[in-house]
């Protein structure tokens, strides 16, 4: 397999991104919300970029940069450090199926977010269900930093624990 090429997401990638989240729920139980209809998940109007990853023709991965909507990261970033919300944007959307996760594809979607960011001045925060480990760590090798812990809740009132992140500063 060779590794995968991150791009800016297009409009055609959609039912390839959608297939690609599936995948990822079956295998991690992630993303606990949008499985049922993956395509709106993906493409909600408040993405402001997204980027997939593909690898030997097939969409693999996934992240998009979002408008906040009153994510407890938000919050607890505005409140530490006197941003106002323009400034802030939320990481999100971001998965990798696991035939590519070795080819430090969730890095690579991850540092494309980044840039975006850091070249639109928005600071990007995000949660992370307590469970998923591996994401706290690409996360953390990434320099983002912890700045506390909230719940996620979704579905009928059911909810997870989450800790979330800001990413490091210009």
């Amino acid at each position: 397999m060779n590794p995968a090429i991150v791009r800016p997401f297009e409009s055609d990638d959609l039912p390839g991104a959608a297939t690609a989240l599936i995948k990822v729920h079956e295998t991690d139980g992630y993303p606990v919300e949008g499985v049922e209809d993956p395509e709106t998940w993906i493409s909600s109007d408040d993405v402001l970029r997204a980027w997939v990853a593909e690898m030997d023709g097939e969409i693999v991965g996934h992240v998009a940069v979002m408008r906040p909507q009153g994510e407890a990261a938000v919050s607890l970033w505005i409140e530490q450090s006197g941003d106002d919300e323009g400034h802030v944007a939320v990481l999100g959307r971001l998965f990798v199926v696991q035939a590519a996760r070795k080819h430090a594809t969730g890095r690579r979607l991850t540092e494309a977010a980044m840039s975006y960011g850091r070249e639109h001045d928005l600071r990007l925060v995000l949660d992370v269900m307590a469970k998923d480990a591996a994401a706290m760590r690409l996360y953390e090798r990434l320099g983002w930093r912890k700045i506390g812990e909230t719940t996620h809740h979704f579905g009928n009132d059911e909810s997870i624990p989450a800790v979330c992140y800001v990413a490091p500063g210009a």
